[in-house]
Order: C-alpha cells, then structure tokens, then sequence
C-alpha cells in the first residue's frame, strides 16, 4: 500500500510539472493521462472490485458534460457548474444502480451499455434543451489558450487525486472487503450477511461521480459537445481495457493502464492514420492475451495473503 501511494505521488507530481516543459502537446496528453487516470481509477471500483463489467463509462461522462454546459449556459460559475454536475451524475447513478445492479453478468453487461444508447438518443431529441443533433456551445474560458490548458490539465489532474484518494479509501475500508467478496461470489456474500446491493449500489455511485466531474470539465475544456462525441461507445470500451491492461483490483493498475494506453494510442495514431483504429485495437487484444492479469499480475506486485508461522496451509496449496 505504501509503496503503492508513493509511486502514485511520483506519477502525479510529474504530470502536475508538464506545463514547466511550454508544450502544449505534452500539456494536451498530459491532460488525457489524467483524465484515463481517472476514469479508470472510478471504474475499477465497480468493475475491479466489485468484478461487475459496467459498461455505462460514457453515460455518466455524457451526462455530467451536458449538465455542466447546461448550467453553465444558464449563468452558473465554471466550477459551481462542474460540482452540480457531478452531483446530478451521481444521483442518477444512484438510482440507476438500484435496479440495474439487480442483473449480473451478461445481462448487467448489455442493461449497463444501453443506458449510453438511451441517453444519447435522449440528447439528440431533446433538440429544446441540448440542441439536438446540432450540439450545444459552452462559454468559452478567458485568458487564451494557454491558460486555459493549464486550468484544465489542473482541473483533470486534481480529479484524478480525488479519485485515487477514494480507491485507497475503499481499499482499506469495509466497502472494499466486502466488494471483493461480492467478486468472489456474491450468493456466498449475501448468506454471511454482507449487504450486497447497498456495497454495489455505493460503489456503482462512487464511479459515477467522478466520471460526471470528468464529463463537465471535458465539455468547458473543448467548448462544444454533441450527443454522438458526449456518449461514446468508444470511451466506453476503452476505460475497462486500460484497467484490464494494468490489473484489476489494485490501486496502481488503472493508473498504469491508462498512461501505458495513451502512449500505445499515440503511437499508433501516428504510425497508422488509415488504419488507426483497427491497428490500435490488435494492439489491445493481443496485450490483454499476453498479459491476461494485466501489467501488475506479470510483475507480481499485488499483495498476497501472509500465512503465520505454525499456521496449516491452505487447503490445495503445496507443501
């Protein structure tokens, strides 16, 4: 654990000292490293310890960014609007989660990446409130456009901490025990008294809510969003494939992950621009084939159980 919060503090005050370099390329990737970072660190809760493969990612980033924009349109400060924001996000995941969560496996899978569908039709239709398929403006931030990135690769990066400082939290916490008990088998969970739909339903919110302050802070930072770039299926997929590239279930994983995946992803962007996508994602499969545990499950770094001395070894284990 220690070791864990050290090199993520070494991480994060790196990408805090890109802005030192005066490259708004590097500041621009270095705002995306913090974003991924974020967004994966808050999937990893439902999807890396709670072992539900959500699907919902863009949904929650779609809505907190036409939220945001919402708000700010309607005279609210930049940041009152990001935490408004993030509010409305998470009491929707909230009240989602409480039915949607009901379904496991394949089912939760599908219900969870519908919910990207549904809202983004939503978003289209609704041409009076979000301006349809035509968009909606967002005000752009004074100061030019170097101050703005710095603002926003702050802003990105201060989620990120949250977010961390969250997944420590729940790793340490009873929420984070009994999570990886619902993983291991959630009948078994429930009979011994675990309340499983109040753990999931909490750790399904908590993803959410940074995933809408990400969302509101990526709608300031572009100044326009519509319904098809707002929910992604895209984004959606990427998120769980950058914590399955580091580990799930850890602290470091989905940081690991996610800078790992935005490198590859500019690498290949530059090398293939016909085929980008399709390069980008053979890239993807064969790192999940080789490294099915991710890069942490190769390295071994994930803490193993200690057995006391005198203490009789597992069952099944060797002697």
């Amino acid at each position: 654990m220690k070791r864990s919060m050290a090199i993520f503090a070494v991480f994060a005050l790196a990408v805090a000292a890109v802005p030192l370099a005066g490259d708004n390329y590097l500041l621009q990737q270095a705002t995306f490293v913090a974003m991924y970072c974020a967004l994966a660190l808050s999937w990893n809760l439902i999807g890396g310890y709670a072992g539900y493969p959500s699907f919902a990612t863009a949904a929650f980033v779609g809505l907190g960014a036409y939220a945001g924009a919402l708000l700010q349109n309607a005279g609210l400060p930049m940041v009152a609007a990001w935490v408004g924001a993030t509010l409305i996000t998470a009491a929707f995941a909230a009240l989602l989660g409480y039915g949607l969560l009901r379904m496991k496996g394949h089912y939760f899978a599908v219900g969870s990446i519908s919910i990207v569908e549904v809202l983004r039709l939503v978003a289209s239709s609704w041409a009076g409130l979000t301006g349809g398929g035509e968009g909606l403006n967002v005000p752009i931030m004074p100061g030019g456009p170097e101050f703005a990135g710095r603002v926003f690769l702050y802003a990105m990066w201060a989620v990120m901490l949250l977010a961390f400082a969250s997944a420590v939290w729940v790793d340490r916490s009873r929420l984070g025990f009994g999570l990886r008990c619902i993983e291991q088998n959630e009948d078994a969970a429930d009979m011994v008294g675990v309340p499983v739909t109040r753990y999931k339903t909490a750790a399904f919110t908590l993803s959410a809510l940074f995933c809408g302050t990400v969302g509101a802070i990526s709608a300031s930072w572009v100044s326009y969003i519509a319904p098809t770039d707002a929910f992604s299926i895209l984004l959606t997929l990427k998120v769980p494939v950058m914590v399955l590239l580091g580990g799930p279930g850890s602290l470091l994983g989905p940081v690991i992950g996610a800078a790992s995946f935005v490198l590859i992803e500019q690498t290949v962007w530059s090398r293939f621009l016909d085929y980008n996508q399709a390069a980008l994602g053979l890239v993807i499969v064969l790192l999940i084939f080789f490294l099915p545990g991710g890069v942490l499950g190769r390295l071994r770094w994930r803490a193993k159980p200690a057995v006391q001395p005198g203490a009789a070894p597992a069952a099944g284990s060797a002697p």
